[in-house]
């Protein structure tokens, strides 16, 4: 059984244990493109959003003011394990219908925000340590009506930053990819070519 949604997280979801897999120790304490969050904060926060989220297609309650340390032993491989765990947690048709309970949106949005997280935090520790990012084409597409949805909301509550123009011509990311991606990443006040300024 599976779902638009598990389907999408499974497309995003090796992309983005590849770019984990790839961070070394001496790279943690790194800055990011999230400014508040050097490589280990945001791998903690990542982890964190894997988790919960495995919850809330449940329609169970989660607590996000906790901050675990989930970096230790063997934290790659359990990465790996929990985003699997992510996917199948959102197989089911059940986990999209209804409005959540903890975040008062609907079920479809909240499996949508997972999608966002684990694709556009692929990308900010993709490039925070010098790593190739290839996000699943049908994964960015899906994601540009969710951020449009989100933007007004998220960027009241200091989610994304405020929009910035998308680079002309966008700035070779990855190939075939880069315009949608560089839109993307503008929509939700990333710089695509971080860490250059605009």
């Amino acid at each position: 059984m599976s779902t638009q949604t598990s389907d999408l997280l499974a497309a995003a979801a090796p992309r983005t244990v590849e770019v984990v897999r790839g961070i070394s120790d001496d790279q943690l304490e790194l800055p990011t493109p999230c400014s508040d969050y050097l490589v280990r904060d945001l791998l903690n926060h990542l982890f964190q959003v894997v988790v919960n989220f495995q919850d809330l297609a449940e329609k169970r309650q989660v607590e996000w003011a906790e901050k675990p340390d989930h970096l230790g032993d063997g934290w790659r491989d359990r990465f790996e394990a929990e985003t699997g765990r992510l996917v199948a947690a959102w197989s089911d048709p059940s986990t999209l219908e209804g409005v959540s309970p903890g975040m008062g949106m609907p079920q479809s949005v909240i499996g949508g925000m997972a999608l966002l997280d684990l694709t556009v935090h692929g990308w900010d520790l993709a490039v925070a340590t010098g790593q190739p990012y290839h996000p699943a084409p049908e994964v960015v597409t899906e994601l540009h009506g969710l951020v449009e949805q989100l933007g007004p909301t998220a960027r009241k509550m200091g989610v994304f930053a405020d929009p910035l123009p998308t680079p002309t011509p966008p700035p070779n990311l990855t190939p075939n990819l880069a315009p949608n991606l560089a839109h993307l990443l503008t929509q939700t006040g990333r710089i695509p070519t971080w860490p250059q300024t605009p």
